[in-house]
């Protein structure tokens, strides 16, 4: 079955197009909501511009379509562009967790356009998911924080065992998710199986107020693994 998968960008997203891929489905197409607001009900904001690097390093067609990122206004706007892509695909893989109100939703949308709602990572442990990651090889930055303990140090830096190991302290101390599930922070990802070239930083500024922060890239190539 040829597939579109939802992609933000970040860990999630992409790791569940790499499990599809993995198990024999095609990824056949990307899709990128990009929203006005960095407050949408659905979509990842911070550096969501970048998946247009991802999508040309596998070396598959992304489709994009802007949203004012209002309450369930962006659904129909998710709606039409998955439509764009109807006849050529069977379903639609996201990576989804543990948000009730964003899964529910997008297996609306599959319902309505008769495709399939896929969610591999759905109600997975999150420490288990981000060691798998690892395992795959994936490369992830955190790209933006909002929680107790995760301070400006946290933003640029990569995802790896020891980085784990804090969330975990973290969660015991603050109850944040140790995967970020909550919005305590946001990820990109850098390399990964399916891609041919890995994006390298080459620009990006930080900036974090009294309760969140960001890690804004403003330049990246893709090079040679």
């Amino acid at each position: 079955m040829k597939l579109a998968a939802l992609v933000s960008g970040g860990k999630d997203s992409l790791f569940a197009a790499y499990v599809m891929h993995s198990q024999g489905f095609e990824v056949k197409y990307l899709v990128t909501m990009l929203p006005e607001r960095e407050d949408s009900y659905m979509f990842h904001h911070p550096n969501v511009h970048l998946t247009q690097h991802q999508a040309q390093s596998i070396g598959i067609p992304l489709l994009t379509k802007s949203t004012k990122g209002e309450e369930e206004k962006e659904l129909q706007d998710l709606k039409e562009i998955i439509s764009s892509a109807k006849d050529e695909i069977g379903g639609v893989v996201s990576g989804a967790v543990f948000s009730e109100y964003q899964k529910q939703r997008i297996d609306v949308v599959c319902e309505e356009l008769n495709l399939v709602s896929f969610a591999p990572l759905w109600h997975k442990n999150p420490e288990m998911l981000l060691r798998e990651m690892l395992e795959a090889g994936f490369e992830i930055a955190i790209t933006a924080v909002a929680a107790h303990g995760l301070n400006e140090s946290w933003l640029g830096r990569r995802i790896d065992e020891r980085c784990i190991e804090e969330l975990k302290e973290l969660n015991k101390k603050y109850k944040i998710h140790i995967s970020g599930e909550g919005g305590e922070f946001e990820t990109l990802v850098l390399d990964m199986p399916m891609f041919g070239k890995k994006m390298e930083i080459l620009k990006a500024r930080k900036k974090l107020d009294a309760t969140s922060g960001i890690y804004t890239i403003e330049g990246v190539r893709l090079v040679d693994k």
